[in-house]
């Protein structure tokens, strides 16, 4: 099957929008390179520039690998239908994303993996991220937990469901599935993405050991959300220059990418 959009459509695109292709192409490849992808599933979606009725997503059975500018679908928020681009729109991506991108103004970007540390958190009786380290309380408040696994996503029911939970959060613990983060652009979601992860592995090694967790005591939690969690490390301009540290180490590595 053909993934890749015919080049007349790039000429059709406009510099913001192109921009975004970009953008989420190298969400895509950079998920790989850190290990947050499971096979062709999972999804990263991001509402078309100028439009509200419609989301980038890769066709169903492209690996995030191969994801380039022009491997985009334009898919409709209400129908589900392909408006633009090629291939077949896998069901849960639609069912999970589409609801979410409807409802929530700072979900322009949605971002849903299986990645193993957070996923493995999802998995417990009490799955939260503990307050026991600067990047954890970073993020404390940012973190909606859901404890309500329904099965597979194949109802749009279900995302309008998680888009309730989310609320004015931006990490979503899905109980015994994985994780999804949203932000205004798609830098925000995958720092949410990469932190999260990394929050998620320091605490599962942490157990690893065996010893009780070290939790801070109230008054640096406090002084930390004030310090870091509300203007610093997690918030848009970090996470753009992050992101586009990201993208430069992409550029040596893969520049395919942004074609």
């Amino acid at each position: 099957m053909q993934f890749r959009v015919s080049p007349k459509t790039l000429s059709e695109c406009s510099t913001e929008e192109w921009q975004a292709r970009v953008d989420l192409a190298a969400a895509h490849r950079l998920a790989v390179m850190h290990g947050f992808n499971e096979g062709i599933f999972n999804h990263l979606t991001f509402v078309v520039p100028g439009r509200s009725d419609r989301y980038y997503q890769i066709p169903f059975g492209m690996h995030w690998s191969e994801v380039t500018a022009s491997s985009f679908m334009e898919v409709g928020i209400d129908d589900g239908l392909v408006k633009s681009g090629t291939g077949d729109v896998e069901r849960s991506c639609y069912c999970i994303h589409a609801p979410i991108h409807k409802a929530l103004p700072q979900a322009k970007a949605v971002f849903h993996t299986h990645m193993p540390y957070a996923s493995a958190l999802t998995r417990l009786e009490d799955p939260c991220i503990k307050e026991i380290g600067q990047t954890e309380v970073g993020m404390i408040n940012e973190i909606a937990y859901d404890d309500e696994y329904t099965g597979p996503a194949l109802d749009p029911a279900e995302g309008a469901r998680l888009a309730r939970v989310i609320g004015d959060k931006t990490v979503l613990f899905m109980a015994n599935h994985g994780i999804s983060t949203v932000g205004e652009t798609i830098a925000e979601a995958y720092d949410r993405l990469y932190y999260i992860e990394r929050a998620a592995q320091v605490q599962i090694y942490a157990m690893w050991t065996g010893q009780p967790l070290k939790k801070l005591p109230a008054p640096v939690v406090e002084k930390t959300k004030r310090d870091i969690g509300g203007n610093s490390l997690y918030q848009p301009g970090p996470a753009q220059r992050h992101f586009d540290a990201l993208k430069r180490s992409l550029d040596r590595k893969e520049p395919d990418y942004a074609s």
